[in-house]
């Protein structure tokens, strides 16, 4: 297979950047996206020009490092699917791939392709996370969570910190990716004692990094890969109602 690309250059967060166009030959329809994008780098270092820049890790869809805006769709055409699983028989042969990062105050460009989303770490740090004191540990069944629960904190859970809903929203907002790590934490008894603290710290970190305000538009749970709902938004939002009651 053969593709036209066209990847955003930037040398770094202060230069400007352009659509470069590069062409794309011998590609196997197996490769992921980040194979072939390898492939062109191998090319470009043999021909000594500069390779393209762009985050990759575990290439698994778990860790979320592969965050890339696809022909205007964060991660690409396919649904409930990270860069690095898509395989590039999901275009034609022949088309013309647009390649670009996360656009997003909060997610200034670095270099080429990659954004410093540093944002969403500090967010975590401002509760994503359980400090009461529980003693020695206990034996795993000892705790009884109700199925459903349960349930519902393994999905809010799934978010690998991407950044694709950030990127999809029309208002950049980071809703979906705080209310997952606020959710997987408030559905469990372990969470329970910091879940309104939890909710207002982490907001208001989630406010202080410059994301845009959200209003459900939805486009963040149809770019999430893990396919999060919204519902997880209407439950921080609440938690974060709730929260202020109860400190007046």
């Amino acid at each position: 297979m053969k593709f036209q690309l066209r990847v955003w250059r930037q040398a770094n967060s202060t230069s400007p950047g352009s659509m470069v166009a590069y062409e794309a030959a011998g590609i196997s329809p197996d490769m992921s996206f980040l194979e072939m994008l390898d492939v062109v780098n191998e090319g470009l270092t043999e021909s000594g020009e500069e390779p393209i820049a762009f985050d990759h890790d575990c290439r698994e869809g778990i860790c979320g490092s592969c965050s890339l805006m696809i022909n205007g769709a964060a991660h690409g055409p396919m649904k409930g699917t990270a860069t690095c699983q898509l395989h590039m028989r999901s275009f034609s042969d022949g088309q013309t791939i647009n390649i670009e990062p996360w656009r997003a105050r909060a997610f200034p460009v670095i270099r080429d392709l990659v954004v410093d989303r540093g944002a969403l770490d500090r967010i975590i740090q401002a509760g994503g996370f359980i400090s009461a004191s529980t003693g020695g540990a206990q034996d795993a069944n000892a705790i009884l969570v109700p199925k459903e629960e349960a349930d519902a904190a393994m999905d809010a859970a799934a978010c690998i910190g991407c950044g694709a809903c950030v990127a999809a929203c029309p208002n950049a907002s980071a809703s979906l990716f705080t209310s997952s790590k606020i959710s997987h934490l408030g559905h469990l008894p372990q969470g329970q004692s910091e879940r309104y603290r939890r909710a207002l710290s982490m907001v208001a970190q989630m406010d202080l990094e410059s994301f845009g305000g959200c209003t459900l538009f939805g486009e963040c749970q149809e770019a999430c890969p893990k396919e999060i709902s919204i519902d997880t938004i209407s439950r921080m939002n609440r938690d974060f109602i709730a929260a202020g009651l109860r400190s007046k």
